[in-house]
C-alpha cells in the first residue's frame, strides 16, 4: 500500500462512533480534492511497473545522447568545423543558460583577429582537446630501441559565444546555427522552478549530491526524446526530497547495495508518479530502469511496496510546491 489508512476499530464502539469516522472520511475528501483520485493513480502506476517487471529485467539505456547524433551542433566560429564529446554538452548547457542565438564559439584571440571583440564581463566557457606529446629525452634517443613515448593530455581552451561578443563580420553572425527547441512541459517547468532546489543543466550525467543538495541533469536538446528529461528530472528531484533538511530518509547507501538500491527504487517511482500527476509520457519506460536494481533486492519481496510509499510522500511533497495540481490533505512532509 502506498498510505496505510487503516485504523484498529475497538468491537466495544457503536454506531455513532462509525458515524463520526463517516464523517471525519467525507470531510478529508472534501478538503483533499482529488487526493483519493492520487491515491488510486499510484495504486495503479505502481502494480503496472510490477506487471512490466514480472515479465522480465530490461537494460535501461541513457535518453540522452552522449555523441554528436543530434542536429544543430556547437561549431568554431573561424574554421566552421563542429565540435564534439563532451565538449558539445558542455556548449549547448553554456547556449541554454545564456540563451544565445547562436552555437558559433571562438577564442578571446579569435575574436580579435576577426575585428571584434569579447565584451567586457562576459564569461567563457572552458572546453576540452584531447592531445599526445612525445617528451625530448625520448625523441632524442639514438638506436633502434623503443619506439618514442606519446603521452595523452588535454588541452582546455576557454571559448565565447559569438552573441558575447560586439564587432565580428556578419559573415560570423548571420546565420546562427539554432539550438534545438526545447519541448517544453509547461506544469512540469513550473513545479521545477517552484521546488527553488539548485537545480543545474549541463555535463553528461544525471545525478543528485547529497553533500552538496543540488541536482544536475543533461541539457533537455541532448535528449534523443526531449519528453525524457521531465523524467530524468524529477527522479533526481525525487533524491533532493530525501535530503535530511526534507523528507530524511536515508541515502548514505553506496552503489551496488541494498540501501543504495531502495533510494533509486523511490526515486524512479516517484518519478512514475509525478509523470503520471502531470500528464507526462516518457518513451522510456520507469519499469526498464527500476529491473536493474530489482535484481539487488530480491531478497526483499516488501522493497518495492516500501519503495513505493516512500515515492508516494516525495511526489506529494514535490506536488505541494505548486497549486498547479491540488495538494493531498493527508501529505507527510
Amino acid at each position: 500500500m502506498l498510505h496505510e489508512n487503516a485504523r484498529v476499530l475497538d468491537s466495544g464502539k457503536g454506531r455513532a462512533a462509525k458515524t463520526k469516522r463517516t464523517s471525519r472520511a467525507a470531510r478529508k475528501t472534501r478538503q483533499g480534492g482529488n487526493a483519493a483520485q492520487r491515491v488510486s493513480l499510484y495504486d495503479e502506476v505502481t502494480a503496472q511497473i510490477i506487471a512490466q517487471l514480472e515479465e522480465g529485467i530490461f537494460p535501461w539505456v541513457k535518453p540522452w545522447n552522449a555523441g554528436n547524433a543530434v542536429t544543430g551542433l556547437p561549431r568554431n566560429a573561424i574554421s566552421g568545423r563542429h565540435y564534439s564529446g563532451i565538449d558539445i554538452l558542455i556548449l549547448w548547457g553554456a547556449v541554454i543558460d545564456g540563451d544565445y542565438p547562436s552555437q558559433d564559439w571562438l577564442t578571446f584571440r579569435q575574436a580579435l583577429a576577426a575585428g571584434g571583440c569579447v565584451r567586457k564581463g562576459e564569461k567563457g566557457s572552458t572546453i576540452f582537446y584531447a592531445d599526445r606529446f612525445t617528451p625530448d629525452d625520448d625523441r632524442n634517443q639514438e638506436g633502434e630501441g623503443d619506439a618514442p613515448r606519446s603521452i595523452p593530455f588535454l588541452k582546455r581552451f576557454t571559448v565565447f559565444n559569438a552573441a558575447q561578443c560586439d564587432g565580428l563580420p556578419k559573415r560570423l553572425t548571420a546565420e546562427p546555427t539554432p539550438l534545438p527547441e526545447r519541448e517544453l512541459h509547461d506544469e512540469a517547468e513550473t513545479l521545477i522552478a517552484a521546488t527553488e532546489a539548485d537545480y543545474r543543466t549541463g555535463g553528461t550525467k544525471a545525478f543528485y549530491s547529497p553533500a552538496e543538495d543540488y541536482v544536475e541533469v543533461p541539457p533537455q536538446p541532448a535528449f534523443t526524446h526531449q519528453i525524457d528529461y521531465y523524467r530524468t528530472a524529477l527522479h533526481e528531484l525525487g533524491h533532493w526530497t530525501g535530503h535530511k533538511t526534507r523528507l530524511d530518509r536515508d541515502q548514505s547507501g553506496n552503489f551496488g547495495t541494498a540501501l543504495y538500491a531502495r533510494e533509486e527504487l523511490c526515486a524512479e517511482l516517484a518519478s512514475a508518479f509525478l509523470c503520471a500527476a502531470l500528464g507526462i509520457v516518457p518513451t522510456v519506460r520507469h519499469a526498464d530502469y527500476l529491473g536493474s536494481w530489482l535484481a539487488v533486492l530480491r531478497q526483499d519481496n516488501r522493497a518495492i511496496f516500501k519503495a513505493a510509499s516512500q515515492a508516494s510522500k516525495a511526489a506529494d511533497y514535490l506536488l505541494a510546491f505548486t497549486d498547479q495540481v491540488p495538494q493531498r490533505s493527508d501529505c507527510a512532509g
